[in-house]
């Protein structure tokens, strides 16, 4: 059996580690990297290191950000009377780029497991509730956790903690995706579907 040069096997060792490359992914990348020029190789990694060295997590909302506030926190034409709570950065990307919500974010980070060992102290819940309690503007959290068992237990948790403030907390609505056909969705996202639904 062919056994790669040991930088070579280091580079893939690498790049299997990231979510969702396995090790023929991983090898293809190598071989990739190794293929283009010089420059284009360093400033790849030159884009690696300044990201991790320059990216933070915003003092306010917990997103990433390279100022802080991040972007967000800091733009005052945005609703200020709403926040969505989500799971990770990439959740508020993904909100975003729907264009359509303009209120805050808070970012926990995680999501309560107790399988995994991961309680409400383990995320960043508590400083939304010192959040809440600091400011007079926000009137709903929306959580947009996942519909998972892990996301369902930290939306009910979360609720639990910021009702008794009298702000109004929701939950994004779960059920059947545009052009899903109806015989292929499972039990549950057919019940929270049928919970979800809305007058016509």
């Amino acid at each position: 059996m062919y056994n790669y040069p040991r930088p070579l096997t280091k580079l893939i060792n690498e790049l299997s580690k990231l979510p969702g490359i396995g090790g023929k992914t991983a090898q293809r990348l190598a071989f990739h990297i190794l293929s283009v020029n010089d420059d284009e190789a360093f400033e790849l990694a030159e884009a690696i290191g300044v990201a991790k060295k320059e990216m933070k997590y915003c003092s306010v909302c917990g997103n990433l950000t390279d100022s802080d506030p991040c972007g967000i926190c800091s733009d005052t034409a945005r609703d200020q009377s709403a926040i969505c709570v989500v799971e990770t950065p990439r959740d508020v990307a993904a909100v975003e780029r729907m264009k359509e919500y303009r209120g805050l974010y808070h970012v926990l980070h995680g999501a309560i497991s107790p399988m995994d060992g991961i309680g409400p102290e383990d995320i960043n819940l508590k400083q939304l509730i010192v959040r809440l309690r600091q400011s007079d503007q926000v009137k709903e959290v929306i959580i947009a956790t996942n519909p998972n068992i892990e996301g369902e237990a930290t939306a009910m948790y979360a609720a639990k903690l910021i009702k008794p403030s009298g702000i109004k907390v929701s939950r994004i609505a779960h059920g059947v995706p545009v052009g899903g056909d109806l015989d292929y969705t499972d039990e549950i996202t057919l019940s929270k579907a049928l919970e979800g639904r809305r007058e016509l």
